[in-house]
């Protein structure tokens, strides 16, 4: 008998059905951030250093630098990775070429700027998500869409707009939603004078970006919250509050979105999901590894990561509630493995999160059996997940345990230790 059955019958004696969550996390879709690729550079302005409130650390050899290099690293890491995929684009990863008329300001960006990019996934079944790019560039005042400035405000919401735009012209191509996150650095670095006239101005932007058309079904615009950021330290106009208020008083046409690292330390993600899920028919997720603040370090198998996908799992998320992205960007390894390390442990997650047994465990807490709750809870720590996810690799024809890290090596040998 296989290691893989031996598995299974272990599992099928706690009531979990192997086989049904092995394809059941197949058709679970995840948004593989093509930005890890590059360090967050994009191809719209020559940046030296990001500016706006993100930064990244590294100087590892093989960054990408066209498009054309990016396509080919997300091509290594999708043929790597199980499951369902949809590639996570921002805007300054447009596509300047003669075709399509040369370069234009993020202002005027139109769908022909993303065309190679839907040729991209048309190719390899792939759906896309989109985000507006509110950072490193000279247009950042340094604020953008509260910034009292009306040129730089009109020119910000203007290229919110041309992504509603973007976002549904994917959306149509490939036939799948994409989700359109707003999310900028505007704040100050030491305590403000006023904190409401910057968040009034922010409210009337969004609000104006919203005005464009879309299709509501396809185009699923997020509002995205942090507590600071590097050069925001003392006040984030996107706080918390703000991003989930206004979500929650524009449910017909946006949806909030959390990222794990954008809260204090001392809040979690995980027990925020099913508050979210109480009120929201849908929300969404960028999935990352603060270390102390918004770090973005690579997702491991942490205790967070997979309960947040218990909390997926268990709210029924994966009955299309919970749009699933990743958001990390390590400059100091090998990009590939970052992007597959990361990738692989959320799809980990969500397996270990299907394969507990939730309707007997929850049945103990509401008899409030509470010892029994906290054994069998225990018990499952050593049950032998790590079979049934080499079992799910085998089925989805990607590489069993660390097997494909040789690929990344010659990968690395071949062409990333070749650029410039």
């Amino acid at each position: 008998m296989s290691r893989y059955q031996d598995a299974k019958e272990m599992y099928a004696k706690i009531g979990v059905d192997t086989d049904k969550a092995i394809e059941t996390l197949k058709s679970v879709p995840v948004s593989l951030h093509c930005w890890q690729g590059d360090d967050v550079r994009g191809f719209d302005q020559k940046v030296d250093s990001l500016s706006g409130g993100i930064q990244t650390t590294g100087n590892y050899p093989g960054r990408a630098t066209t498009p054309e290099e990016l396509m080919a690293d997300i091509d290594t890491v999708l043929k790597l990775c199980p499951g369902t995929k949809k590639l996570n684009l921002h805007a300054c990863y447009a596509i300047f070429d003669d075709e399509n008329g040369g370069w234009v300001d993020r202002d005027k960006i139109k769908p022909k700027h993303f065309k190679k990019w839907v040729d991209f996934c048309k190719a390899r079944g792939l759906g896309a998500d989109f985000n507006p790019t509110y950072f490193s560039h000279p247009m950042c005042d340094p604020l953008t869409l509260s910034s009292p400035n009306e040129e730089t405000r009109r020119f910000w919401i203007n290229h919110g707009k041309a992504c509603i735009r973007i976002s549904q012209y994917l959306a149509e191509e490939l036939g799948q939603p994409c989700t359109m996150n707003i999310w900028t650095g505007d704040g100050f670095k030491d305590v403000p004078a006023d904190r409401k006239g910057p968040r009034d101005r922010y409210r009337a932007s969004i609000d104006e970006i919203l005005s464009e058309p879309y299709d509501f079904h396809l185009v699923k615009p997020c509002i995205e919250s942090k507590v600071f950021g590097i050069g925001v330290e003392a006040y984030t106009v996107g706080s918390a509050e703000f991003a989930l208020t206004y979500a929650a008083y524009n449910r017909d046409k946006c949806i909030p979105l959390m990222d794990n690292g954008h809260y204090h330390p001392t809040e979690v993600v995980s027990d925020k999901i099913p508050a979210l899920l109480a009120f929201f028919p849908e929300i969404a997720l960028h999935v990352t590894r603060p270390i102390r603040w918004d770090s973005d370090h690579v997702v491991l198998l942490d205790d967070e990561t997979k309960e947040i996908c218990k909390e997926i799992v268990r709210c029924g998320g994966l009955d299309g509630r919970v749009n699933i992205a990743l958001d990390y960007f390590d400059a100091s390894i090998n990009r590939i493995s970052a992007w597959t390390v990361g990738f692989r442990n959320v799809q980990k997650a969500l397996l270990s999160a299907l394969l507990t047994p939730n309707d007997a465990l929850r049945a103990l807490q509401d008899e409030q059996r509470f010892t029994e709750l906290m054994v069998r809870q225990e018990a499952l720590k050593t049950m032998p997940f790590g079979d049934v996810w080499d079992e799910y690799c085998r089925s989805c024809n990607v590489p069993v345990g660390t097997d494909w890290f040789e690929t990344v090596q010659k990968y690395e040998h071949d062409v990333l230790s070749k650029r410039v």
